[in-house]
C-alpha cells in the first residue's frame, strides 16, 4: 500500500532528519514505529500524509504519488498531534463535520460514536466545551475516534496511547487489534514498547532517520527492545 524511494528530509543548516532508501508497506500490515526522540518518527509519518515536503525521493500511497494529490484522503485517518482538531468546534461538531466529509449522515456518526463507549463516555460526546480547551487525554481521543470515523483502509497514528488512562489504553488495543483483523492497514508510533509490540505485526526501529531494525513481531521482541533502548 505504501511505497518509498530514496526518501531523505533535511531541515536547516541541510541537517538529515530521515533517510530511508527504500521501504514498503503492504495492504493490511499492522506497522509499529519505535526510536527515541528525534528518531524521525514524527518525520517519516507526516511525509506519508503530504503534510511537509521530502528533501528529495517520493511517497506512493497505493501506487500513486502523496505529494500535492488527493487520491488517498479519502481511505486514509489520521492523527498526529492536536493541530488536527478544529479548536473551536466542540467534539460533537467536530464528529458531524469529519462524518460528513465522509458521506455520512447525523445518524451514522451517532452509531460509531456508540460503538466506541468504554474509549470515551457520553461526557465527552455532549459536553460544550471546545476541543481547545479539553484536557491532553480527551484530545487525544477525539482525534482517534475522528480518524476511525470513515472506517479508512489506512490508519496512521503519532503515539496515540499517549495521555489516555489505562481503560482507554485497553480499548484502543482491542480496536486496533480488530481493525487489524479485518484488514485495515495500521501505522503507529510508540515510546511504549509494550503497547506498540502488542498491536504491531511489524516493527521497524529509527534512528538518527535511519531504519536501524525492521522485524516481524514475536514472543522475543519486546525483551530485545527493552535491552536495545536500556544499553
Amino acid at each position: 500500500m505504501i511505497e518509498l524511494h530514496n526518501l531523505k528530509k533535511a531541515y536547516e543548516a541541510g541537517k538529515l532528519v530521515l533517510d530511508i532508501p527504500a521501504l514498503s508497506i503492504a495492504t493490511g500490515e499492522s506497522i509499529g514505529l519505535i526510536g527515541n526522540n528525534g528518531a524521525g518518527k514524527t518525520t517519516l509519518l507526516s511525509l506519508i500524509l503530504d503534510l511537509i515536503a521530502p528533501t528529495t525521493g517520493e511517497v506512493r500511497s497505493k501506487g500513486q504519488l502523496v505529494v500535492r494529490s488527493e487520491h488517498w484522503k479519502p481511505y486514509t485517518g489520521s492523527y498526529l498531534h492536536e493541530g488536527f482538531l478544529i479548536g473551536y468546534l466542540t467534539p460533537a461538531e467536530y464528529f458531524r463535520f469529519v462524518g460528513k466529509l465522509h458521506g455520512l449522515n447525523a445518524a451514522d456518526v451517532r452509531t460509531f460514536l456508540e460503538s466506541s463507549a468504554g474509549f470515551s463516555d457520553e461526557v465527552l460526546f455532549e459536553t460544550r466545551k471546545l476541543n481547545r480547551d479539553l484536557s491532553k487525554g480527551n484530545k487525544t481521543k477525539v482525534g482517534v475516534i475522528a480518524a476511525m470515523l470513515g472506517r479508512p483502509e489506512l490508519l496512521i497514528f503519532d503515539e496515540p496511547f499517549a495521555n489516555l488512562d489505562p481503560t482507554s489504553q485497553a480499548w484502543l488495543k482491542r480496536r486496533l487489534r480488530q481493525l487489524h483483523a479485518e484488514g485495515t492497514t495500521l501505522i503507529l508510533s510508540s515510546h511504549d514498547l509494550k503497547h506498540i509490540t502488542e498491536v504491531s505485526q511489524r516493527i521497524l526501529l529509527l534512528e538518527r532517520g535511519r531504519v536501524v531494525q525492521d522485524v516481524p513481531t514475536t514472543e522475543e521482541t519486546l525483551p530485545a527492545l527493552e535491552h536495545y533502548f536500556a544499553v
